[in-house]
């Protein structure tokens, strides 16, 4: 007997068939997802950004349309300066104000105001104006970039970054306006105070006045000396604090980090301001000739920008050698960690003084505002610092190699500021070789992702293994 079975029964394997390809989809989705994500994850894909950006500027650079001279330009020059902009430093092998043409300057201000706000934060921002979901490949890129744990809110977590940097950044624009229009034409004042307020911020340290005595980063304009050293502190404290401080505005609600920057920021900027006037006082190449409140106000700036950003308004080249050696630590050290700033982080400086400390005291655990720092974290600060100087004595030691006419002391200040992202210079810079000018583009590079990179990847997973080799006594010390 022949039994016809209806084709829509549940248990027909016409039925059956577009069930068990949904799951079959779902599976290869999961397995794929997984696979991207390790992919995607990987720092390669920060550095290729990074590389490509650099790249585009330099070709942009090279044009004749970016040259004063309306020639097409030095390949190399366009690439230290892509770089250094880029990576927000502010190193220059020519004067930014009479070798690029506005179409230049525009360029570079475009590269600084990228490189500083973060290509994954600003490509999370462009998303959420176009209505467009951030899929978890893009996720896992912007918490990279943001030096965040969590995948969730990432894309409102990058609008509210864009929307206050590009807020502050008017503030500082309409403050600097103000103040130059009194000094300048109308479009030369617009331009000056848009370049400035953006550089300011990111801490990039270009300037397109001439000369160090020039009525913005001079000590004959206080005014603007007081606007741009505010944009350089509020972009060297990352979004986190500005956050914590336009809300919470009181100390004990703030969280660690905006405890451990703030704290960290005040001791640094006021051991760099009394370094700098102690040591500089009477050096009649920098401040001595200077009346004691222009001494003060310059040593301030000096104090807040020698840090992190890189705006000056005395030639290094000049500095005595206790200046030097002050700043070169200062610039190590640099800003808050997912700030514009660069260096190894004052947070990885505390947590590394801390450890210190409680290994002395023969403490068990490392505390800081009545919070105990985990092992983690107290790891890739070690990481972080001896990886970091490690790279600058590499850089050092090419330098001094093959510059070999040059002061040692400068090489080394340089090889500091180019790692620190800063872009003080003692002038070494323009005399380095071809050679020595890469291994600075290097070191700039490095030192804008290379501690991103080491904190997040040097130690993320717990070693879970069974075997452990025999112990032995070392002696040290």
């Amino acid at each position: 007997m022949n039994t016809k079975i209806p084709k829509d029964l549940p248990g027909d394997l016409t039925a059956r068939k577009p069930r068990e390809a949904e799951i079959a989809k779902n599976s290869f989705t999961v397995e794929q997802r997984n696979l991207t994500s390790r992919t995607f994850s990987s720092p390669v894909i920060l550095v290729a950004i990074f590389v490509i950006l650099i790249a585009l500027g330099t070709l942009l650079l090279t044009l004749p349309i970016s040259q004063s001279s309306g020639n097409f330009g030095d390949p190399l020059t366009a690439l230290f300066t892509a770089t250094s902009a880029v990576t927000v430093t502010g190193l220059t092998l020519v004067d930014t104000g009479t070798h690029w043409t506005v179409f230049g300057q525009s360029i570079i201000l475009f590269l600084i105001f990228i490189g500083g706000l973060g290509f994954m934060t600003l490509a999370a921002f462009l998303l959420a104006v176009l209505g467009r979901r951030v899929s978890i490949a893009q996720r896992l890129l912007i918490r990279e970039s943001l030096s965040v744990d969590r995948m969730g809110g990432l894309q409102r977590l990058s609008i509210a970054i864009v929307m206050t940097a590009v807020l502050i950044q008017i503030f500082g624009f309409i403050a600097l306006l103000g103040n130059l229009i009194f000094h300048y034409d109308t479009d030369t004042a617009v331009w000056l105070s848009l370049f400035h307020s953006i550089s300011g911020f990111n801490n990039a340290g270009f300037v397109i006045s001439s000369g160090h005595n020039s009525l913005i980063i001079g000590p004959g304009n206080k005014i603007a000396l007081l606007i741009i050293g505010s944009l350089i502190t509020l972009g060297s404290l990352s979004y986190w604090v500005v956050l914590d401080l336009a809300t919470k505005r009181n100390f004990k609600k703030f969280s660690l980090i905006t405890k451990i920057v703030l704290l960290m920021t005040v001791v640094l900027t006021t051991l760099a301001t009394v370094s700098f006037l102690f040591s500089e006082y009477s050096n009649i190449a920098t401040i001595g000739s200077l009346t004691l409140l222009d001494k003060i106000i310059v040593s301030v700036f000096e104090g807040i920008s020698g840090r992190t950003a890189g705006f000056s308004t005395i030639d290094y080249a000049d500095t005595l050698p206790a200046t030097e050696v002050f700043m070169t630590l200062m610039m190590f050290i640099g800003g808050a960690t997912a700030s514009v700033a660069g260096g190894v982080k004052v947070t990885t400086m505390f947590i590394l003084i801390l450890s210190v400390v409680a290994l002395i005291r023969e403490k068990t655990y490392v505390s800081a505002f009545g919070r105990e720092i985990d092992q983690d974290t107290i790891k890739r600060s070690y990481a972080i610092f001896f990886i970091s100087l490690g790279f600058v004595f590499i850089c050092i030691f090419l330098l001094a190699l093959t510059n070999s006419s040059i002061q040692f002391n400068h090489i080394v200040f340089e090889s500091f500021s180019a790692f620190g992202t800063v872009g003080l210079s003692s002038g070494a810079t323009e005399l380095l070789n071809g050679f020595g000018r890469v291994v600075l583009i290097l070191a700039m590079f490095a030192g804008r992702i290379g501690p991103l990179i080491i904190g997040l990847k040097m130690v993320p997973n717990q070693d879970n293994s069974s075997y452990r080799p025999a112990s032995e006594t070392v002696t040290i010390g």
